[in-house]
């Protein structure tokens, strides 16, 4: 049996290296893993007609590149978003999924709370720069969650393009269609890891509506961790174990 293949897809704010940097570390020998960076930052602005159909094209294109037939997907944030795009897209080339708090999770059945949460997102277009990043990031835990102050000194060269790439993302989000019965139709394990302390009207209802769609769903709840303080960067060694288990099933 050769090396468990997998792709790792990070959210819209760190780039793929240090978002999965520990967690690759975790997972050891035997683990073929790839922290590959999303399509949407391949420039200094969004791709034109950038969508989650292009970074779903973009993972088979890094598989094919290796020639890798399979592989194991896994995705957080708005990576989670286009992971969850590319096991509609392309479910035959993936042998499990895994979902670190998606940003999205398709338009369907959303609870209420969820409906007005996004109605907030879509008042993000209009703040001024200053206020952006705090705003979107309050949006995505509990009232009660300290927020982590911005790292000092002056922000790294990639910070530049993340405004940009959110306002992509929360556009996106607004007009695809994310095909719910190719999802329901896929039958290898899918694993959900939420943070208990992210917002339950955002990622827990994710987690409760996927878990109705996809036939082999589990959900791994971290209670003390939360969307940027999430499980993968603080608690990788017991996300690898997770994984590990999970790719097992397949």
């Amino acid at each position: 049996m050769g090396p468990t293949r997998v792709i790792l897809l990070p959210g819209s704010v760190l780039p793929a290296q240090p978002a999965y940097g520990a967690l690759i570390e975790a997972l050891g020998p035997g683990v073929e893993a790839v922290a590959k960076d999303l399509e949407l930052y391949a420039g200094n602005v969004p791709p034109p007609g950038w969508s989650l159909d292009t970074e779903a094209d973009g993972v088979v294109r890094e598989a094919d590149a290796r020639g890798w037939e399979t592989f194991h997907l896994v995705g957080y944030s708005g990576g989670g978003a286009a992971a969850l795009a590319a096991t509609a897209r392309h479910p035959e080339r993936l042998q499990s999924l895994a979902l670190l708090e998606p940003a999205w999770a398709g338009s369907w059945d959303w609870s209420p709370a969820h409906a007005e949460l996004w109605k907030q997102y879509a008042q993000l277009g209009g703040l001024p720069q200053e206020d952006f990043m705090g705003t979107f990031m309050r949006l995505q835990v509990r009232p009660d969650v300290v927020l982590p102050p911005p790292p000092p000194g002056p922000p790294p060269p990639w910070m530049a393009k993340r405004p940009a790439g959110i306002r992509a993302f929360l556009q996106t989000f607004n007009t695809y269609d994310l095909d719910r019965e190719r999802l329901a139709a896929f039958t290898k394990p899918v694993l959900f890891v939420l943070g208990g302390l992210s917002s339950p009207d955002d990622f827990g209802d994710n987690a409760k509506r996927l878990g109705r769609v996809f036939p082999d769903f589990r959900l791994e709840v971290f209670p003390d961790r939360h969307h940027f303080d999430p499980p993968h960067r603080v608690e990788p060694e017991r996300v690898a174990g997770l994984l590990r288990e999970h790719w097992a099933r397949d």
